[in-house]
């Protein structure tokens, strides 16, 4: 139960299970959703009738460019946010005429440090984790989570109905607009590039028990900081 008045939601709650369809369990995709869509849809739900009764509320959904172009090896992710996009949009227009204003949010890579805490399948995990762990920490395909926050606030007070971050997730986003043949296509092309997965082994891993002399090398370093700020490492968490 909430107490006291809550004039901005944000939904930020996130779980990430990545690896090839056939390791991905129905008990994955239940916890995506558990967490990313029916975590959003129980918190909205629980500040609504307060910020109705107002006429007046923030309501941020952060969301993933994974929910608006389903990448390989993140289905059971995609699925949930997929969801959580669907809501988000269909919510701000239901409550305009109430003044609250919902905005969602499309993270493309953020630098939060996470990676870490990742759950990976398959049999070439470690493998995995380290395509997963590049990706997430490169300056040239992710921002820092500080950047990030600061336009979420730019856009939650201008009450934005979208905010997409980095070029990157923008140039997918409006290219899978136009053309979803040909961005799934190249997606598919990519995955062939990913390692594959054992169509019986469905254990889990987690991604600080997958590192690899890359994942914790120099190329990482941005992504080891942010782990350690932000308190995702094990021995750090609160």
């Amino acid at each position: 139960m909430l107490c006291g008045r809550v004039d901005v939601l944000v939904n930020n709650a996130g779980i990430i299970c990545a690896g090839p369809w056939q390791t991905q369990t129905r008990a994955d995709f239940e916890e995506s959703m558990d967490s990313m869509f029916w975590g959003t849809y129980n918190m909205t739900m629980a500040v609504l009738p307060q910020m109705v009764r107002r006429k007046s509320g923030h309501i941020v959904n952060i969301t993933s460019i994974g929910g608006k172009v389903s990448v390989p090896h993140l289905l059971s992710y995609s699925s949930a946010k997929f969801a959580t996009i669907g809501f988000s949009e269909g919510l701000r227009a239901e409550l305009a005429k109430d003044g609250i204003a919902v905005v969602t949010v499309v993270p493309g890579l953020l630098r939060t440090g996470s990676y870490i805490n990742t759950v990976m399948k398959g049999d070439n995990y470690p493998a995995e984790y380290t395509w997963f762990t590049l990706l997430d920490t490169l300056p040239i395909s992710s921002i820092s989570a500080r950047r990030a926050a600061k336009q979420i606030v730019h856009a939650t007070k201008r009450g934005s109905a979208e905010l997409i971050i980095t070029i990157q997730a923008q140039i997918l986003a409006r290219l899978h607009g136009l053309l979803p043949g040909f961005t799934t296509d190249l997606l598919g092309w990519m995955n062939r590039l990913l390692p594959e997965g054992g169509e019986t082994n469905t254990t889990r891993h987690q991604g600080i028990e997958s590192e690899t002399p890359i994942t914790k090398s120099f190329l990482t370093l941005l992504g080891q900081r942010a782990s350690e700020r932000y308190n995702e490492r094990p021995d750090k968490s609160l």
